[in-house]
């Protein structure tokens, strides 16, 4: 899968858009049809620990699912904002298998 990755008002190191990368690709064993991913990184200028937005558009055919999460590190919030999209991608694929 594609997966475009942007970092606003920093840069991202190597090592963070690897897992990204890795955890992006995962979602292709629960939905094969996967075009591409947009993935937004965040941080805001502010004193709270939970400062870093990671936000990600998957495009499917036919639909779009959106996820932004706010955590502590980035790696935490990819890893929720996966699961999470596993989650739309699993309900996704029963709706289309129960219209066949």
């Amino acid at each position: 899968m594609k997966v475009n990755t942007q970092s606003v008002n920093f840069s991202a190191d190597k090592k963070l858009l690897d897992f990204i990368q890795k955890r992006m690709d995962k979602l292709d064993l629960f939905y094969d049809k996967v075009i591409q991913a947009d993935v937004y990184l965040k941080v805001e200028n502010t004193s709270e620990k939970e400062n870093k937005i990671f936000e990600a558009r998957l495009s499917v055919p036919g639909d779009r699912f959106v996820v932004k999460k706010q955590c502590k590190t980035f790696e935490e919030g990819v890893d929720t904002a996966v699961s999470s999209l596993e989650r739309q991608l699993k309900k996704r694929k029963e709706k289309l298998r129960a219209h066949m």
